[in-house]
């Protein structure tokens, strides 16, 4: 007997460890072909999010002005008006101090390479004129030879840059209709949705609302951060436009890992050719360190608390989105894992509170 019911219980696991095996299946298929689907729209879907993220960053001050009597068309209209502005405003901050000192940059450039040569020249390499201008040489035979790649490389750059303008361009308009129509949406949502989806769905997409804007002002924290650091220890070495590089540091902190990349290239560079190279060892080890400390310890602590998540998993998840997606699943991993985690927890509670409906109906029945 008991080695009856010991088999008749592993059968009844078996089989429902089957049925679970294969609804997960299903699931991870499903999953598959949303993912398959997803990128086949991208063209489409990729300015919607930067919208969404644009949408986020200006959505307080639409509401203010909402709610101080202006018409939604109206407020959204300055709101991306003074958006462009302020965007503009960043591009000039960075670019005319650059201009204006770009003479002496390009001195310094010219200082620079001449300086390498001559500590090339020098022990321990000991590297000659000769072997320099042979090398160059060497350099520009390859150049000449992979031109045809080179041009293919030049019309998939320009072909990027296009994009980036037309998404830049379609991000902005739905910005505005976000910004001018975006109250609208849950009622219109609510009424389209039948029977308890009606309620469910709305409450996910506030709640996701919420998450994405603590995302998106988390991570411009963290830019400030960086920006004020990197820039008080460029000011400090005495590398010049300061205050273009701190802007440039605290835009390019939007875009991980690339974005931190560059900005800290650009300091390097220029405290190279103004400063020499010991300026530009002691740059680099500041951007290091800063970066460091905003990638292991400031973004995850801060983000963990606007979001919900765990230092931790912000720190994977941006590990593993990087691994899958490069730099654009490096931006979306933490407010997907955000998401995900808004899903799971509304789950878990409406599971929480199920099992105490049958037991309300089980008490009236029995003091009927």
């Amino acid at each position: 007997m008991p080695a009856t019911l010991s088999s008749t219980k592993a059968a009844a696991a078996l089989r429902t460890s089957a049925r679970v095996s294969v609804e997960l299946l299903l699931v991870l298929a499903m999953a598959a072909v949303a993912l398959w689907v997803l990128g086949r729209m991208w063209s489409v879907v990729w300015p919607l999010i930067v919208a969404l993220f644009l949408t986020t960053l200006t959505w307080p001050v639409a509401n203010f002005l909402r709610r101080r009597g202006w018409p939604p068309a109206m407020a959204s209209a300055v709101v991306t008006v003074l958006f462009l502005l302020v965007a503009a405003g960043i591009v000039a901050l960075i670019a005319v101090p650059v201009a204006s000192q770009s003479g002496e940059l390009a001195d310094g450039v010219v200082e620079g390479i001449q300086r390498l040569r001559e500590w090339a020249a020098g022990p321990p390499l000991n590297i000659g004129d000769d072997q320099i201008t042979s090398a160059i040489d060497t350099a520009v035979a390859r150049i000449q030879d992979s031109v045809g790649s080179m041009l293919t490389t030049v019309v998939t750059g320009v072909g990027t840059v296009v994009n980036g303008v037309v998404t830049a361009v379609l991000s902005v308009f739905l910005m505005f209709f976000f910004l001018k129509d975006g109250p609208r949406f849950l009622p219109w949502l609510t009424r389209q949705l039948p029977g308890r989806l009606a309620t469910d769905v709305p409450v996910v997409a506030s709640r996701a609302w919420d998450t994405l804007g603590a995302f998106v002002r988390s991570q411009a924290f963290v830019g400030l951060l960086d920006a004020v650091f990197i820039g008080l220890g460029l000011w400090i070495v005495g590398v010049p436009l300061v205050l273009p590089l701190a802007v440039l540091t605290f835009v390019s902190a939007f875009v991980p890992i690339v974005g931190a990349l560059f900005a800290g290239f650009v300091a390097v560079l220029i405290a190279l050719v103004s400063n020499g190279p010991t300026d530009a060892l002691i740059v680099l080890a500041i951007i290091v360190v800063v970066q460091q400390l905003e990638g292991n310890v400031f973004q995850p602590m801060i983000q963990s608390r606007g979001l919900g998540l765990h230092a931790a998993m912000v720190l994977l998840a941006v590990t593993l989105g990087g691994s899958l997606a490069g730099v654009v699943g490096a931006l979306l991993a933490v407010p997907v894992a955000a998401l995900i985690a808004v899903v799971w927890n509304y789950l878990r509670e409406q599971l929480g509170d199920a099992p105490e409906e049958p037991e309300q109906e089980a008490g009236a029945t029995v003091r009927s």
